[in-house]
């Protein structure tokens, strides 16, 4: 079979791949289909023809899977922020296992690896300290809308989450419950405000107009609330106006700031950044560290689950009195201050400076004189002069980003020889390619998956590797 482009099948779903995608078989050939489930029949339209595969549109379940469930979010086929809901968490947590497996075996050739069942969120629901939120003069039509005969207005103010690979167009949110529920209650309010107040939203295509986004920040061990507004002009009356609005709505506000972004930059980094009520940030901790959290500073988003993330690598590093910890790709040094209670010092390497500057004031901070922290590029900097200047790692720790390590840290790594690595990866196709090569010199005894976001196909995963 052929299977063009455009031409609509039938396909019985046997598996979940890598992004949430359905599979199913035809004629030997692997076809991927968003928004599917193991053993749903479904009817699909051919959007994308490969020489291996093809990638197909859904357009209707005919047959329901036995492990298909109703979402609990009415946006939940359209927004891409929970991929997942129409799976049972437990099914989630298979499915994510499986592919951690897979990467690992498959791409990084490791059989004889352990790889533990996927680690479970206590949180399905509510679980992010963080959403940002968008505004636009556009927004995204409904399936149903679209399949109407009459023309349909995509015209107003929509507030929610940019739909999935359009920049110009958002999808208006009804409910969210990614963040607890005062988020989505902030949001809808911002939202009638604006309306009723005649404030525009931002249009991204004429660079004109107000409300750009709206973040919300709150604390998991503390009471702290954050709304930072971000708009594109800087208009302090409005702003003390809704905010002195909002401050009387919603009481458990503890600081509101606005990011003003008079650039075409979709970012909600603000150009200038004034606080509006309250200190400005909050604060939350992670293990026993407490941590000052300004509106755009990096920290984990499922706070909880980072604990067990965090426990997962410190436990994988064994860490004995007197030894040297190497953190490389740092951030704000979250990891770093954890591994530090057990370590004779601690090294934290990062490229970002505005996270380096984060991470020594959060050492000051928690008043840990064992931990440093240097800016560079990991493959430049790591050095044999920097060696002989902090001394010769006992264990490294590595957090690369999704594209995984240079080639030329994962040469020097194979060359430097630690003892003990600790690879912490969330995206587990990167971290099986680097494993494969550092598999010459490490013996990769066992892989853990950890869940931190449930509802969506992401899943991160910590590896101990033990020189050979």
């Amino acid at each position: 079979m052929a299977l063009k482009k455009g031409e609509e099948v039938t396909l019985e779903i046997e598996s979940a791949a890598f992004r949430g995608k359905g599979v199913a078989k035809v004629d030997g050939l692997a076809v991927f289909v968003y928004g599917t489930a193991p053993g749903d029949v479904v009817k699909a339209r051919i959007i994308k023809k490969k020489k291996n595969y093809r990638e197909a549109k859904l357009l209707e379940v005919l047959e329901p899977s036995k492990d298909r469930i109703e979402p609990k979010c009415q946006h939940a086929n359209v927004c891409g922020g929970c991929s997942w809901q129409h799976v049972p968490y437990a099914k989630q947590l298979e499915y994510k296992g499986q592919q951690v497996a897979d990467h690992i075996t498959r791409l990084g050739g490791l059989s004889d690896t352990i790889i533990h069942p996927a680690m479970g969120s206590e949180s399905e629901f509510y679980y992010r300290n963080k959403m940002e939120y968008s505004f636009s003069n556009r927004r995204w039509l409904t399936r149903e809308e679209i399949n109407r005969d009459e023309f349909v207005d995509d015209s107003g103010f929509a507030a929610g989450m940019h739909a999935p690979g359009r920049f110009d167009k958002i999808l208006n949110l009804n409910e969210c419950h990614l963040q607890r529920k005062e988020s989505f209650e902030i949001l809808d309010f911002v939202r009638n405000y604006c309306i009723q107040h005649d404030i525009p939203p931002f249009d991204a295509m004429k660079h004109e107009g107000f409300m750009r986004h709206l973040m919300i920040r709150n604390s998991f061990h503390t009471d702290d609330f954050m709304v930072n507004l971000v708009t594109y002009q800087d208009d302090q009356e409005l702003i003390k106006k809704l905010s002195d609005e909002l401050l009387e709505k919603f009481p458990i506000i503890t600081t509101i700031v606005n990011n003003i972004n008079d650039t075409k930059s979709p970012t909600s980094i603000g150009r200038i950044e004034k606080v509006i009520h309250g200190p400005g940030y909050i604060v939350d901790k992670i293990g026993d560290h407490t941590f000052k959290i300004h509106p755009n500073a990096f920290f984990q988003t499922n706070t909880a689950q980072a604990e067990r993330l965090y426990e997962t690598a410190r436990e994988f590093a064994d860490l004995k009195d007197g030894e040297i910890v190497y953190d490389l790709y740092c951030g704000v040094g979250t990891l770093s201050l954890f591994m530090s209670q057990k370590a004779e010092k601690v090294l934290g390497i990062e490229l970002v400076d505005v996270a380096v500057q984060n991470a020594k004031f959060n050492a000051k901070e928690n008043n840990i004189g064992n931990v440093s922290f240097i800016k560079g590029d990991m493959k430049d900097v790591f050095t044999q002069e920097m060696v002989d200047k902090f001394g010769a790692p006992d264990v490294l720790i590595t957090d690369p980003p999704r594209a995984g390590m240079h080639p030329d840290v994962v040469k020097r790594l194979k060359e430097l020889k630690v003892p003990k690595l600790v690879y912490v990866s969330c995206d587990s196709s990167t971290m099986a390619r680097d494993l494969k090569e550092l598999a010459e010199v490490y013996d990769v005894q066992e892989v853990q998956p950890v869940d931190m976001f449930p509802q969506t196909y992401h899943v991160e995963a910590v590896a101990k590797l033990r020189l050979k």
